[in-house]
């Protein structure tokens, strides 16, 4: 019998991760947890204890390592210290959680004496506008990796890792499900950038492209099974019917009156037809490229984590 393929990946426990943060004050509330949580998510002020409050000493812990690296490097060349930001990439489907998670850990390594200054985009910014979607008959593609502008996303990241002193990020909006014309997000040289997206970890569409995740410091992957994220998406859906799609100017608001069923039969349709696919082609095959995992159970909370030894 073969020896069993080495993991590149140590396996933490949630008890055992929880045990690093034991001596770690709580720099949050719960009324600012509450804020950052996303619509559907479960997240409470044990959940930041255990799990992402290590994380985010972890994060400024790297860090400050590469600032340290940085300037090293830069006295063995007699040189000014260039150290540009450090860019943290989190992945995962829709409807797992990774904005939440994303939003948080802004807040945490902000709180960290070596990361002050935390900055996070989305690559929802850099989908194709809808008009340009209708007309690559792409509009039933949305999320996938070909709906995406991923030569600006590309030229974007890469100029905050060159070191330029402000870059400019297109904005998507939820509300009218496509970019605002004329808004932007401008990043200022910070200490931290995070990249939140679905397809932040996708290789290069083709051999001598350059991908956005070559420019990433370290990358989150957060995962799930597709049956609990399908019913969180669903959960989702029934609660933005009542909240967000109301709004007379929502994209989605022809969805408000429906019923109960109907909402269900809905969000299955978008899952099954465009959401699970794009998990299974695109997203779910990067997973191995992502520095941590974070292995969510059925109830929305990390139960282990993953983290790629060096």
């Amino acid at each position: 019998m073969s020896e069993p393929i080495p993991s590149t990946y140590r396996e933490i426990t949630r008890a055992e991760w929880a045990r690093l943060a034991a001596d770690m004050p709580q720099p949050l509330t719960a009324e600012e947890i509450e804020h950052v949580r996303g619509l559907g998510d479960r997240l409470d002020l044990g959940e930041v204890a255990d799990v992402y409050l290590p994380l985010s000493r972890l994060l400024s812990l790297y860090a400050a390592g590469a600032q340290s690296l940085g300037a090293s490097t830069a006295t063995f060349l007699d040189e000014p210290d260039t150290t540009t930001p450090f860019i943290i990439a989190i992945a995962g489907s829709v409807a797992v959680g990774k904005s939440t998670i994303a939003r948080l850990l802004r807040e945490l390594v902000a709180r960290w004496a070596d990361t002050p200054r935390v900055q996070l985009v989305t690559t929802d910014g850099f989908l194709l506008p809808n008009a340009e979607l209708e007309r690559r008959g792409l509009m039933r593609r949305k999320g996938f990796p070909e709906s995406y502008d991923r030569r600006a996303l590309v030229e974007f990241v890469a100029a905050v890792k060159s070191g330029a002193s402000e870059v400019r990020a297109p904005v998507y909006s939820h509300r009218i499900y496509d970019i605002v014309p004329g808004e932007v997000v401008t990043v200022r040289r910070p200490d931290v950038l995070i990249v939140e997206g679905l397809n932040v970890l996708q290789p290069p569409p083709r051999p001598n492209d350059v991908s956005v995740a070559e420019f990433f410091d370290f990358s989150i992957y957060v995962d799930a099974a597709a049956s609990d994220i399908e019913r969180w998406y669903t959960e989702r859906f029934l609660a933005l019917r009542e909240a967000a799609f109301r709004d007379p100017a929502s994209y989605f608001r022809t969805y408000a009156d429906l019923s109960d069923a109907e909402a269900v039969e809905k969000a299955a349709g978008f899952w099954h037809g465009v959401n699970l696919p794009n998990l299974r082609e695109n997203v779910l095959p990067t997973r191995h490229r992502a520095d941590l995992v974070l292995r969510k159970g059925a109830d929305h909370a990390v139960e282990s984590v993953l983290l790629r030894k060096l």
